[in-house]
């Protein structure tokens, strides 16, 4: 009889093992049916929630031109960068409240990120941290060592600190969309190459440059054994920001030596593609980007420049791409604090971020953390207590909140490979346009005025009128 139960058992698990494994080859189908933007549709988000990145069947129509109306045009001959994407940074924290799911209940919600189909929102990007973020359960790096040793050559690196959450999750995402581009930024080296010793704050120290650097390719390395190809990497997240745990202090100067004596030519001696951008911090500080390029040994080796905007105005992006125009430009951080106001984090995070960044030359846009639980758990001792994740997972109830929405209503539509533009801005109604990859003007706009405004799209030789509440945010698609 315990045979036949065994056997009974063993079946059911094989049964159950094939559902789910066909459940997601089904979901990863689903998600490339979408190949083409669909024509003259209309995605609004009202700031009292009554619509929430919906698709609207009115109030997006065919008109004649009428001057008494604003009117924002579109002119898709003149171009400017092209979008590597939209989305948010996967924290260890976030990977690990994720896995806490059940797997219909996390295949659904990933369905739901990754893919463009349906109702779903296409999150084209990601961020991931070198080592733990303050958004871990625990400080760690991936060579930590006992106090008084060393191992310049990287014989005891290794990612299992991440096996047992992110690594599985990635492997699920790239199964959805394998084209997802993933940055990664470390927040500390391992405190044995640190002047401090410590995980928080503290400088690297000269003698280190080539073991942190090997450091580097290590972690490329060992995530293209595991699948995981890594576009990019920043050199430091906020390096002017020692306060945080883990954090480094790491000033223009040190950076730029670190890149131009180890990093560079470390990464060009190992034939590595994965891109070298620098800076990662505030836009209060575009000189920190500029004195790097200005350094001719030390440009050669970077892609670009890295920004948040907790600091400083989002046209300081420009101020960097005027000095250096053959370098590129990346948004990759910004939180919202909980519980979250929606209204305003709506209107300044469209604005400045999903308008504002692209318009000043930006290829990407990353909001911060992509999912927390209801205390906004996990993080480090001393790590961000109140980052309110895009989506809180509950058990396996998922809440969307307004990070969601803000990518949402770039990432579904602004594919990689889409190309910023030119849109004229109308009286307060800043927007940006976005020629599709498959040659669709695509224009978000928000109504920053305190009326709603009724307001004309005009394309080529049509005309097309809309409304929005103030407040409101609208996706065109023409």
């Amino acid at each position: 009889m315990n045979n036949f139960h065994n056997l009974i058992f063993m079946t059911l698990k094989r049964i159950i093992k094939h559902f789910l494994y066909f459940t997601m080859i089904s979901s990863t189908i689903s998600c490339n049916l979408f190949k083409k933007t669909a024509e003259k549709n209309f995605w609004l988000t009202n700031p009292d929630q009554s619509f929430l990145f919906q698709k609207q069947t009115k109030d997006f129509k065919s008109v004649k031109y009428n001057n008494l109306l604003p009117a924002i045009t579109i002119n898709s001959d003149e171009t400017f960068q092209t979008i590597d994407g939209f989305g948010f940074t996967l924290t260890g924290g976030s990977a690990l409240v994720i896995n806490r799911m059940d797997s219909l209940s996390r295949n659904k919600l990933l369905k739901n990120l990754f893919c463009t189909n349906s109702n779903n929102i296409g999150i084209s990007y990601l961020r991931l941290s070198i080592g733990s973020s303050d958004l871990d359960d625990h400080v760690f790096t991936y060579n930590d060592l006992p106090e008084g040793e060393t191992d310049t050559a990287m014989l005891k690196f290794s990612l299992d600190p991440d096996r047992r959450n992110l690594i599985p999750l990635l492997k699920e995402i790239l199964a959805i969309n394998p084209d997802i581009l993933i940055l990664s930024s470390p927040w500390s080296p391992p405190v044995w190459m640190k002047t401090n010793k410590n995980s928080k704050g503290g400088s690297l120290l000269l003698e280190y440059y080539s073991a942190y650097a090997k450091y580097f390719i290590r972690y490329i390395e060992e995530m293209k054994k595991e699948g995981v190809r890594i576009d990019a990497i920043t050199i430091q997240n906020e390096p002017l920001h020692p306060g945080n745990n883990p954090s480094l202090f790491m000033l223009a100067a040190e950076q730029a030596q670190f890149i131009k004596q180890s990093l560079g030519p470390a990464f060009r001696k190992a034939d590595l593609k994965t891109k070298i951008i620098l800076y990662d911090h505030n836009a209060d500080r575009p000189d920190y980007a500029i004195s790097i390029l200005n350094d001719p040994e030390a440009k050669k080796y970077v892609d670009g420049s890295a920004f948040h905007l907790y600091g400083g105005h989002i046209d300081s992006l420009t101020r960097v791409h005027l000095a250096h125009p053959d370098k590129n430009l990346y948004f990759t951080e910004q939180w919202i604090s909980a519980p979250g106001n929606f209204a305003e984090d709506l209107s300044w995070h469209v604005k400045n971020l999903i308008i504002g960044a692209p318009r000043n030359w930006s290829r990407t846009v990353l909001e911060w953390n992509l999912a927390s639980d209801p205390l906004q758990n996990p993080h480090t001792e001393g790590g961000c207590t109140q980052c309110l994740g895009a989506v809180t997972i509950d058990g396996n109830q998922v809440i969307q909140n307004p990070a969601y929405y803000i990518i949402a209503h770039a990432s579904k539509f602004v594919r990689p490979g889409s190309v910023r533009i030119h849109s004229t801005i109308p009286l307060n109604l800043p927007n940006v346009a976005f020629l599709s990859t498959d040659k669709k003007p695509i224009i978000i706009v928000l109504n920053e005025g305190k009326a709603a405004q009724n307001f004309l799209i005009r394309y080529k030789n049509k005309t097309y009128k809309s409304v929005l509440k103030p407040g409101a945010v609208g996706t065109y698609t023409l």
